[in-house]
């Protein structure tokens, strides 16, 4: 009798320590789909994170979830950022993550972008800086002087590309990245061209980023550079349409009239009325623009304009008789098709 009670007593803790194991290294999540993430921001205590769980009913057993953490010294190791937990896993694994501060990294993406407020605002969405804090990041000198940038220049460190951050990345922490990527770029053979051509790695950027927003056809990008360049060796007006729209925020603009020119006069971005390049981009210029103007073609042109069978390739134009020409023919197109 007693060996038979000594082996259900054996039993029973061998289911019990099953269960116990089960509950521990078994399935231990409750949500839909293949994968959750879990959130943590920056001065977030254990107990905002046991809300945030059981508010999306993430655990099958929140009790053992607990009993795990307090055991693994969880509650005083939370850090903030983004974890995943994926579907099936167990109790004991998602603490670990969580203790050893294993995020999940973030692939912020970042292509043509006009302002800096489009920049704040996709940065903003995959990270844990919103868009507030970046624009007064970027907007403030005091912020930026120990980059050796200022708010007219901070957009020409950000080379297009995809950057992996993890996603509690400050916007200091995010910047210095974007500096340290940008001085990457800038090796001595592409610092070497810019001087060949006379600007600095700033000043190719800001011509790069007119250029991208003239043409998107890249055969012809070293001509329209070989342009700007000599109008800024001659010190003439630049004249780019793209400085005026950015100037007014109007994108959309299909010609640049005379009120238009006029309306933007108080801008520094209104290269008819201020000489030299924009205090900084009029957007996000691809590697290949940057290239293009590193290697600007040698040519006498200083005028340009679209072509009257709107092709979207220019016309080029050493003097301005036969750069006037080339315009006559094109506002006669646009006035046929009553563009205006």
């Amino acid at each position: 009798m007693i060996k038979k009670i000594a082996i259900i007593f054996i039993l029973v803790l061998l289911l019990a320590g099953g269960f116990l194991a089960w509950k521990i290294i078994g399935p231990g999540t409750s949500f839909a789909g293949n994968k959750y993430f879990l959130y943590i921001h920056t001065g977030s205590s254990y107990s905002d994170v046991l809300q945030t769980l059981h508010k999306d009913h993430v655990l099958k057993s929140p009790r053992f979830f607990s009993l795990i953490a307090q055991k693994s010294g969880l509650p005083e190791k939370i850090k903030a950022g983004k974890y995943e937990i994926r579907q099936g896993e167990s109790l004991l694994n998602i603490v670990h993550t969580l203790k050893n501060g294993k995020q999940s990294p973030v692939n912020l993406v970042v292509t043509k972008l006009r302002t800096k407020e489009d920049f704040a605002r996709i940065a903003g969405r995959q990270l844990e800086c919103d868009s507030i804090d970046i624009i007064h990041f970027i907007t403030n000198n005091d912020s930026l002087k120990n980059f050796g940038l200022d708010s007219n220049a901070v957009m020409t460190i950000i080379i297009p590309n995809t950057y992996t951050f993890y996603w509690n990345t400050s916007a200091q922490k995010l910047f210095h990245r974007l500096l340290s990527e940008s001085d990457k770029f800038w090796t001595e053979d592409r610092r070497g061209k810019a001087r060949d051509i006379g600007l600095t790695p700033q000043q190719v950027y800001i011509l790069a980023s007119i250029i991208e927003e003239e043409t998107n056809k890249y055969e012809e990008m070293p001509l329209m550079a070989s342009v700007y360049i000599n109008r800024l060796n001659k010190d003439m007006f630049l004249g780019a349409d793209p400085t005026v729209k950015y100037a007014l925020r109007n994108f959309a603009a299909k010609r640049i009239t005379l009120k238009m020119i006029s309306e933007s006069a108080g801008s520094p971005y209104n290269t008819y009325r201020n000489k030299g390049l924009p205090p900084g981009p009029i957007c996000t210029p691809s590697v290949k623009t940057i290239e293009a103007v590193l290697n600007a073609a040698s040519t006498n042109y200083l005028y340009f304009c679209a072509k009257a069978d709107f092709s979207g390739y220019h016309a080029f134009a050493a003097t301005i008789t036969e750069h006037l020409k080339n315009a006559r023919e094109y506002q006669k197109a646009l006035n046929r098709l009553q563009i205006k």
